[in-house]
């Protein structure tokens, strides 16, 4: 494994950490293709939930924008296919991710902060998309998952009109799922990965994919995903021990 991704288990939890802190964990390719290669181990395959954090002293200052200055289109459109499709590969994870989150979350981070289910924020966290004052935009997923998280009207706000969002404004807006006292974001995303972990996993990861795929389903698309979803889970072990139980 790599230096710049440190991988490790908390019971059935997985937590990767972003480690490069001397730049305050900037995303380079590097470090995508070892987030990549983490994705696929053993540690990580085997876990019921997952949490991504950083190492020093922010979650992580966005994307190393120097290593694009000289790409032209096509080798930004290869950078998609390969390292950059890391961001999309998390997102699609059949187990509950969570992001957590101190200091700086910003441009590249902050996309890769949305592809998690979930995001938890200790009260020193910044969060900002500053991709637009640099004659880009946020990309790797973040413009659509922001757009999906809290609507165009605020997604257009936190990209074109707001430079930096503090942890309680954050919350406020619906960017992150919890705000939790300094130094206190991991450990409480590890408390509630591992509730998680402790719920029967299928119809814990149908459920997530399910909500993911109903956001842009008709009424009677998701009513047929919720119909097969239940028919399956309800045949499984799990759900029939549990139903057993019920009001013994």
């Amino acid at each position: 494994m790599s230096d710049l991704v440190e991988v490790r288990r908390a019971g059935d939890v997985s937590i990767l950490t972003l480690r490069r802190p001397e730049k305050l964990n900037a995303i380079s390719t590097a470090m995508e293709r070892a987030l990549g290669s983490a994705l696929d181990h053993d540690t990580v395959r085997s876990s019921r939930a997952l949490v991504l954090s950083g190492e020093g002293r922010a979650f992580s200052a966005g994307a190393d924008v120097t290593e694009f200055q000289d790409r032209d289109v096509a080798a930004i459109l290869a950078y998609y296919r390969d390292t950059g499709a890391v961001y999309e590969r998390f997102a699609r994870l059949p187990i509950p991710t969570f992001a957590a989150i101190h200091g700086y979350c910003l441009g590249g981070a902050l996309e890769l902060a949305l592809a998690a289910d979930f995001r938890v924020a200790d009260e020193t966290a910044v969060f900002g998309l500053p991709e637009v004052s640099l004659g880009i935009l946020p990309s790797s997923g973040g413009t659509h998952q922001l757009v999906r998280l809290l609507g165009t009207a605020r997604a257009k706000e936190l990209a074109l009109l707001r430079e930096r969002l503090d942890a309680a404004e954050a919350l406020r807006v619906g960017l992150v799922t919890e705000v939790v006292a300094e130094g206190g974001a991991l450990d409480r995303a590890v408390e509630l990965a591992t509730r998680l972990a402790e719920l029967p996993p299928l119809a814990v990861s149908l459920t997530k994919e399910a909500i993911d795929a109903l956001g842009e389903s008709s009424r009677e698309a998701a009513l047929l995903v919720e119909r097969i979803g239940y028919a399956a889970l309800a045949q499984t072990d799990e759900a029939r021990a549990a139903l057993d139980g019920f009001g013994k």
